[in-house]
This record gives structure tokens, C-alpha cells and sequence, in this order.
């Protein structure tokens, strides 16, 4: 399946169907899930990555589970908003997963998410402890957040 921009996207969702969000890092996947009326984000859980095979079904049985119709993927771009490696190998996975789950996806991006989602743990106070188990799927529910926002402007 193609990669869409957001309006594109829109167009290939069943009325009710939920988005799933994803922050795809070098050792874990944040996930974040949507409600039905695509306002508002949830952190959902955490997977560790894996080979695209596993990942991918670890996807599609949260998608299934939940009514899920399409995947928001963050898309890492550089300093200057561009794409570099980094960004290539999201675009790359993204292709996978959607190839192998049979969602739609779309991208964004996806700067400094993470980080911004770290420093409001830290002046939270939440220990360094559990800073680590929760900050993936809280930055993905940023993300899905964000194209969520984008999707009703």
C-alpha cells in the first residue's frame, strides 16, 4: 500500500474506525490508539522491536482488537525538516508494516516528540524509572495527537 498525506489518508477510513499511532525506534515502538470519533489520543503500550514479521503481527492483532483502520507512523526528518537515513528507513518500515497489516498509513513528523515528551516527565517528577517505561507510548500518542489535530483543521 502507498504511504498518504493526511488528506489522502482521510479518504481511505471507514466511518468509526479508529487510528493507531506508532513511534518506531531502534529498540521499542511506542503505540498510541484514537477514539472512535478520531479526537483524542491514548498511550496504549509498548513493544519491543522485533523483525518486521513479529511487529507486524503484533499490529495487526491490536488493530483487530480494537477497530483500528489505519496507522499514523512518525516520521523522524532531520534539523533542517528534511529526510535523511534516519527518515528513509521509517519510510521503509512504514511500506512493511502496511504491506503486511493491509492499513493505510501516513506519516508525520515526528521532531522532537520524544524529547518534549521527556522534559514534561522530568518537571512531572516521574522517576527516571518509569520515565523509560511509559516515554514511547506517550510520544507516539503526541504524534497520533498531532495528526489528529491536523486531520479535523
Amino acid at each position: 500500500m502507498p504511504l498518504y498525506n493526511l488528506a489522502d489518508f482521510s479518504a481511505q477510513l471507514a466511518p468509526g474506525a479508529r487510528l493507531l499511532g506508532l513511534d518506531p525506534g531502534s529498540k521499542r515502538i511506542g503505540v498510541a490508539l484514537s477514539d472512535v470519533n478520531r479526537q483524542i489520543a491514548s498511550p496504549c503500550t509498548t513493544l519491543v522491536r522485533a523483525k518486521m514479521k513479529q511487529n507486524a503481527a503484533e499490529i495487526a492483532a491490536i488493530a483487530a482488537k480494537e477497530g483500528v483502520g489505519g496507522l499514523i507512523i512518525g516520521l523522524p526528518l532531520d534539523g533542517e525538516q528534511k529526510l535523511g537515513p534516519r527518515a528513509q528507513a521509517a519510510r521503509d518500515w512504514a511500506h512493511g508494516i502496511s504491506a503486511a497489516t493491509g492499513l493505510p498509513v501516513a506519516m508525520v513528523d515526528e521532531s522532537y516528540t520524544t524529547a518534549e515528551t521527556h522534559e514534561r516527565l522530568i518537571e512531572a517528577g516521574v522517576s527516571r524509572a518509569r520515565r523509560d517505561e511509559i516515554i514511547d507510548k506517550l510520544a507516539a500518542q503526541a504524534i497520533l495527537q498531532k495528526a489528529l489535530d491536523a486531520l479535523r483543521a
